[in-house]
């Protein structure tokens, strides 16, 4: 039985701005992505079935509703396959840190099974499945480092630079709704323009908020500042420090407080998902001729 095996890489949102809230109550938002070398791994199996079965490392993601599973439904029912799939999830990612790791599980899911099940859509068409099962699955469908509008559904590829980064997992949880819906939220960011973004002042506006709910997190923030310009990614709760080298990174991982996780990666401006991918293609036409 034929096997697919990918990566499925973390981001970082090097800044997070909110410049408005529409009607709907969606906050319009502006953002950079991008990856880095540190993922989960799937492994995706044909069967003879039309089933749908999943396995995960970690038992409390071990579930039904969980967003590979969701995305790999999506794209069954979407297209009629009559196909179905055994994934298994070896999940390295913290989850529910702001590393987009359900979201570029889900990803990787829509595509490697477009190429399992051999269905051929463009990656216009599975980023717009990828955005019904949330804001932040296009950008690791597409691959690229972008920068983000809307609801972060619209994007335009970017080249920041590639550091090293030290991430650090608090081990918090925080509440993104709750986030979202306070009242001291700055939601009034003059708007970027993206041409320019790396020459303006950026910052991640949920951070003063975090710090605020979060002592544990802003403890953390404190910390690491002390080594490297520092921010948190997403909503939280896991931070990055950006460094020149591997080894000025790693000396600061080596004197990081022993109740945080940690971990040294680089900065990647294009998915290792879509490299092995298209590997994989250059491998199969190199096979028929």
């Amino acid at each position: 039985m034929e096997t697919l095996v990918l990566p499925a890489p973390a981001k970082l949102n090097l800044f997070l701005h909110i410049t408005g809230r529409r009607a709907d109550g969606y906050h319009e938002l502006q953002s950079v992505f991008q990856f880095l070398d540190l993922h989960d791994v799937l492994s995706f199996t044909r069967i003879s079935s039309i089933d749908i079965e999943f396995q995960c490392s970690d038992a409390q993601l071990d579930t039904p509703d969980n967003l590979v599973v969701r995305a790999a439904q999506l794209l069954q029912s979407y297209q009629r396959v009559a196909q179905g799939v055994r994934i298994i999830l070896d999940k390295r990612l913290p989850y529910g840190g702001g590393l987009g790791g359900g979201s570029s599980d889900a990803a990787t899911t829509l595509l490697a099974l477009n190429q399992l099940w051999e269905l051929n859509l463009t990656t216009d068409q599975l980023a717009e499945l990828g955005l019904q099962l949330g804001a932040d699955v296009p950008v690791f469908v597409r691959g690229h480092a972008a920068f983000a509008e809307g609801v972060g559904e619209r994007l335009y590829p970017v080249q920041p630079t590639s550091p090293w980064y030290l991430v650090i997992d608090p081990r918090v949880h925080i509440s993104t709704a709750e986030l979202f819906q306070h009242s001291e939220l700055k939601r009034d960011c003059v708007p970027l323009a993206r041409e320019t973004w790396q020459q303006q002042t950026t910052q991640n506006v949920f951070e003063p908020l975090v710090r605020q709910l979060y002592p544990e997190v802003a403890k953390a923030l404190d910390w690491l500042v002390e080594y490297a310009p520092t921010r948190l990614t997403g909503t939280g709760a896991c931070l990055f420090g950006a460094f020149e080298s591997q080894e000025l990174a790693r000396a600061a991982l080596a004197r990081m407080p022993a109740q945080w996780n940690g971990f040294v990666a680089r900065g990647l401006n294009e998915s290792p998902v879509c490299q092995q991918l298209r590997q994989a293609s250059t491998d199969n036409l190199t096979n028929q001729d």
